[in-house]
């Protein structure tokens, strides 16, 4: 919030198995706060859930919030 606005949301699913993927790729998935598949979690948008996102991209359905 260092430019005076206010953070969004993005709404995160996972929406394929976590099994057999890379330990850091299971971290990231952890680490957004997805514990199992078809769960959503809604995470802050910042430059650090957005590198992790990236990285899992594969995995995930991401969707913005308003």
């Amino acid at each position: 919030m260092a430019q005076g606005k206010a953070q969004g949301r993005v709404r995160v699913t996972l929406v394929r198995s976590m099994h057999g993927r890379l330990k850091r790729h299971r971290a990231c998935v952890r680490g957004l706060g997805l514990k199992r598949m078809h769960q959503t979690v809604e995470v802050e948008d910042s430059p650090c859930t957005r590198g992790m996102i990236r990285k899992i991209s594969y995995l995930l359905e991401v969707e913005e919030v308003q």
